[in-house]
């Protein structure tokens, strides 16, 4: 006699803060979108900037005014590989590469490859940095 195996069906996932009214509707972000989001928010909160939560986030923005070169490059990539992970346990972090911008001298390209734990689906999401944002 064998035991039927049940149907795997992936989770629901949304994302926090609602979006606008559609449909009548709240609108909010689901799955990949959802986690998208979070890890923007993530590399875009300075540690002590959340209430009850003073280690949460990376930092990116402290890079600002940081020479664009291999050791700064390394750092990002660092930095950004450990928030994701410490933060996001909806994903797995396969690899994070930062690259200088090849249209101007102080811009990196910030290249994050993961997978969903879930799904496994190779996903890759792209950020642009200027390091001498006024």
């Amino acid at each position: 006699m064998t035991t039927p195996v049940p149907n795997i069906v992936s989770p629901n996932i949304v994302s926090w803060p609602l979006g606008g009214v559609k449909d009548g509707r709240m609108s909010y972000a689901s799955d990949d979108e959802s986690v998208r989001e979070v890890i923007r928010n993530i590399l875009l909160t300075r540690a002590g900037e959340r209430l009850l939560r003073p280690q949460f986030g990376a930092g990116l923005l402290n890079f600002i005014h940081q020479p664009n070169n291999e050791t700064t490059r390394t750092r990002i990539a660092t930095l950004v590989k450990k928030a994701i992970e410490q933060w996001e346990t909806r994903v797995l972090v396969d690899d994070v590469s930062v690259q200088p911008d090849r249209t101007s001298l102080s811009n990196v390209q910030i290249t994050i490859r993961y997978r969903m734990r879930y799904a496994r689906q190779p996903l890759q999401l792209t950020l642009g940095l200027d390091l001498n944002q006024i």
